[in-house]
Parts: structure tokens; sequence; C-alpha cells
């Protein structure tokens, strides 16, 4: 009996799969060490999206993007089509559950062209999240340490904070996966609730809330454009960073059990709950703004602090913003794990250069190190401009836009285009698996293209949307090592013999 994603499904112990089995028939053989349950899983695409974090990270964004209308009913309207987007790709996640996901799904419905480029695109919005939510760490940090200290942040300090907290999530993330259920089972609970924490205090404690009219219905626009049209379309950015990095279940998928139904259920409920929850908490902190004004010209760089401090005081504001780091933090470190986990997979196909050092795996932890430190590193170099472009952070998020977007949309749509391809795993939407998935892949096209569009205007240097450099720099790059580096890509072939012996799999182990 199959799972759908449109219930709740037989329980899978009537039905126990073997994972290594099944990861054998994909291709691979097992490397890394399956410690993580269903629960872990969801966790960590939960703590990836993060309702503390995408939410929190652009409030102030959205508020100049549109202000509170645009907030509120972007986030309603956006959340039903990313949810669409993420059920057609658990469905394939279902299917095909190894650490590669997106790259490995796009080689068995397109071919190696198809897998290759995905890949990178993948590996662009990785990176680029990580550099989101490692700065974005930074600049609540920065915020407490303003109301603890009277700190008054500089893009220079924000960038050695920036690097100390990415040090540190790569250091946590060398210690295995066992601590990393423990992490990510602890960040679930921690955002949740925190949810509950920040929205009750914002709805019992302060004397005034704004009016009903102010969330539904308040439209500001301090991008520079004159188009209202135009300005409702980048305040979309905030939902959709918010609501995304849910393919980390399927790049955990290696680490767990039962991976064909938990991944493709942890995909699917994780932006279900980060969507409801995530309205609530921006809902809350709209009805409390005490000072439209001030809140987006807080001292503080950030107008969440700013909210806490006019609505419940020095001391609570201190408390509720560590809260949230804490909660950010908790984050940033799945997302470390993801990237790793991307680009261990990634090299073990021979489809990054040098990839014989960054497939390694540690004998010990049985942790991809190399991978990790190249993903911190390159975070670190997409936050540089920060040093002289007010609009770095913008960009960085619309960097993780578009990188993770079309490539969740491609899979989608290759299994459209070859249905005779694609044989459904234990989790799939039966009957609903076209239209969901041709509404996925028209949405998917649409952002792809609205984040490359300047932000601000006039465009300057210091206000330049430099997410179109990016993309352009990854899709040569990768043009480039297809041209001279495919020969070493091997993708296996789902149902075909191991492609990679165990010769191999003992070269890898150090």
């Amino acid at each position: 009996m199959r799972h759908t994603g449109l219930a709740s499904g037989r329980s899978q112990r009537s039905e126990p799969v073997d994972d290594e089995r099944v990861l054998r028939e994909l291709g691979y053989p097992q490397q890394l060490r399956r410690r993580m349950g269903a629960f872990g899983n969801f966790s960590a695409s939960l703590s990836v999206i993060s309702i503390m974090s995408g939410t929190l990270l652009l409030f102030g964004y959205g508020l100049n993007s549109g202000g509170p209308a645009v907030v509120v009913w972007g986030w309603l309207a956006v959340g039903p089509l990313v949810l669409c987007l993420a059920a057609a790709l658990a469905e394939i996640t279902s299917r095909y559950p190894t650490s590669g996901g997106l790259y490995y799904m796009a080689r068995q419905l397109g071919g190696e062209r198809w897998s290759w480029y995905t890949g990178w695109l993948n590996l662009l919005g990785l990176f680029g999240g990580i550099a989101a939510q490692d700065y974005g760490i930074a600049t609540f940090t920065a915020a407490w340490a303003n109301l603890q200290f009277g700190f008054v942040a500089t893009p220079g300090s924000l960038l050695v904070v920036f690097a100390v907290i990415l040090a540190l999530h790569a250091v946590l993330n060398l210690f295995g996966t066992g601590l990393m259920n423990v992490l990510t089972s602890l960040s679930a609970w921690w955002h949740l609730a925190g949810a509950v924490v920040i929205v009750g205090a914002l709805a019992l404690v302060p004397s005034h809330h704004q009016p009903a009219g102010f969330v539904f219905s308040e439209f500001t626009n301090n991008t520079g454009w004159s188009s209202p049209v135009y300005v409702i379309l980048l305040g979309m950015l905030l939902p959709c960073f918010a609501l995304a990095g849910y393919d980390t279940s399927a790049h955990l998928s290696e680490e767990t059990s039962g991976a064909s139904v938990a991944a493709a259920r942890g995909i699917v409920r994780s932006v279900a709950v980060s969507w409801i929850a995530g309205g609530i908490l921006l809902a809350a902190l709209l009805f409390a703004v005490q000072d439209y004004a001030a809140t987006l010209g807080s001292e503080t760089g950030v107008p969440v602090a700013q909210i806490f401090l006019d609505a419940l005081g020095v001391a609570t504001a201190k408390a509720l913003l560590l809260v949230i780091i804490v909660a950010q933090f908790l984050c940033g470190y799945t997302v470390t794990a993801s990237t790793s986990r991307m680009i261990y997979a990634f090299a073990r196909d021979g489809a990054l250069p040098g990839s014989a050092h960054w497939q390694k795996v540690s004998r010990r932890t049985a942790v991809p190190a190399n991978a990790v430190w190249l993903a911190v590193g390159i975070a670190f170099v997409l936050a540089l401009p920060s040093l002289y472009s007010a609009t770095t952070f913008a960009a960085v998020t619309a960097i993780s836009v578009v990188g993770f977007t079309p490539a969740y949309a491609i899979p989608v749509l290759l299994r459209l285009r070859h249905r005779d391809r694609f044989t459904p795993g234990p989790w799939h939407l039966g009957r609903w698996s076209r239209p969901i998935g041709w509404v996925a892949v028209l949405w998917a096209a649409g952002v792809t293209v609205l984040f490359l569009l300047p932000q601000s205007s006039p465009v300057t240097p210091t206000s330049f949307n430099y997410t179109p450099v990016a993309l352009l720099v990854a899709l040569l790059m990768a043009a480039l090592w297809w041209r001279f580096g495919r020969r070493s890509y091997r993708v296996p072939r789902s149902g075909t013999a191991n492609a990679h012996d165990q010769t191999e799999e003992a070269e890898n182990i150090i």
C-alpha cells in the first residue's frame, strides 16, 4: 500500500524498507550513518526554514518594500504556492532518497546536463542561504549588544561577527550525525516554543495595538520605485526566502531511517508548519508596532528589536532577542550541514574541481569535514560586498532564492515532461501530481526572473542587486567545468549496478 501526500497514509511499519538496499539500488554504498529518525529529518527542514530567521531577518525589508499590507497578504499568497513546489519535490524525493537530492533526481529524469546545472544552482542557493542566515545572526547579535552595551555596529565589525558565527557552525558540524539529531530536534521545539512566547508577549503586554486597518492595508514604499505593482512584487522576497530550504530533508535522507517516506513528509510538513506559525508571528509583530517611523529607523539596525523595545521594555526586548538569536544559530548550523552534504554528494559524483578532496569522509565521525569548511568559506566570500554595499543582505537572500527555486523546479519539470521515466515512490500525490507540478513550475519561473531585477532605485554601486552577477558566475563556472571536467561526472542510474565500488569507498574514508 502506498502513502499519498494528500492524506496521512498508513504507517511504514507494515512494510519495513531496507534503506541500505534502496540506496544500493540507486547506485551508492552506505557511507553516512543513519542515526536520524522521521522527526529529526522534519526538524532539520523546519530549522532551516526557521520562522525566526527568514521572517524576522527580512522583516525590515518587508516594511520598506510594501509595508504591513504586503507582508501579510504576500505571506498568505506565497505559502500555498511554495507548498505546491514542496509537495511536487517531495514526491520525487520519495523515489530517490539520496544526499545529492535535486541533481540526482534531474539525472534520472532528464540526463547528465540537466543534472549538472541543477546541482550548481542548488549549491548557489545553499551558499547564499548560509551567507544570508549567518549575516542575519550577526545583525541580531549586534542589535542585542546595542541594547546591552550601547554597541554601534559598523560593516567591518558585522563581518567579524559573521566570520565567528561561520566558524562556530563549521566546528559544531564536525561532531557527526548524533549531535545533529539532537540539535535539529532541539531547534524544532525551540522555534515553536519561542514563537509562542514572543506572540504571547506581544499580544498581552503592550497597552496599545495597531488597528486591523494598519496591519492589512498600510502600504509603504521606500524602494525608490514609483510602480506599486513592482514594489508589491519586490515584497515577495520575504516569504520566498523565509519558506526556502526544505530540500534539507532530501540532503539528509542517507542519514535518515525510513527515508523514502520520512524525507518526503519532512519536506511538506516543514513548509506547512512554518507557513502557519510564521504568519501568526508576523501578524503579532505588526499589531505590536508602536511607532512606525521609529521602527524603520531603529538605532539597533533591526526593526524587530525596536518593536520589542517600544512594546515590551528593555529587559524583555533583550531576553526575546536572545531567544531569536539561539533559534537563528540552530538554523545556521543545519543550513551548513545541508550544504556540506550536497557538496559531498556532488563531489562523490565527480562534479566539482578537486572532487576527491571534497568527498572525503572522516572515519571517526562519518562527516565530510572538507565539505563543511568549503561551505562556510564560500559563504564568507559572498558576504564580502557588505563592506561597501548597503543592500548586500537583500542581494544575498535573493541569491539564495534564485539558486534554490529553479533547482527545486527542474526535477519537477522533468518529471512532468518524462512521465514514462518516473515510477512513484511510497509517498506520492496520485492524480494531483500533474496539476500541482505545473503550478509549481510556473511559480518558480516567475520568482526566478523577479529577483534578478533591481530592488531599489536609483541603481548605484551601493544599491546594485548583484544577484545576476552571482548567478552568471555560477553558471559560467558550471559551463567551463562541464567542458573540461564532465568526463569525471558519473551519477549512477537508478536500478543499475553500483557505480561506486568498495575500493573507491575505502579510498574516500580517512
